[in-house]
């Protein structure tokens, strides 16, 4: 799926701050890492869990 830059944002977004609260990672990690850069290597990766739900109209 295609994200445009406003959804790409809101999703590492939200993700870095599900994962300063102790939500636990999914992809793996080397070194230590702020909670935005993880976030961005989900999003980067596609093992991101979080997704958007575009409708039909909207887009009208």
């Amino acid at each position: 799926m295609t994200y445009t830059r406003f959804e790409r944002a809101r999703i590492i977004g939200a993700r870095a701050l599900q994962i300063s609260m102790g939500a636990p990672t999914i992809a793996a990690l080397d070194q230590e890492a702020d909670p935005l850069d993880i976030a961005f290597r989900e999003f980067s990766s596609g093992s991101s869990p979080l997704n958007v739900r575009r409708f039909a109209d909207a887009l009208d």
